[in-house]
């Protein structure tokens, strides 16, 4: 959707909770992803440091 790494999404709510989780206008690569352990950790701080790692190795 063209936000740059790093920035939060516009959807994301205050207890990180997505705005239009289920909702027709869910971006479809935000539907298509299906989280995994390997990908998140096993909780917010380590799925923070895997994502921003993915961020910077996915870089044009």
């Amino acid at each position: 959707m063209g936000k740059p790494a790093g920035v939060a999404c516009i959807q994301l709510l205050a207890d990180f909770r997505c705005a239009v989780f289920n909702q027709p206008c869910r971006p479809g690569f935000c539907a298509g992803l299906k989280p995994a352990e390997e990908m998140c950790g096993a909780n917010r701080e380590q799925a923070m440091l895997r994502l921003a790692a993915l961020e910077i190795a996915t870089q044009p």
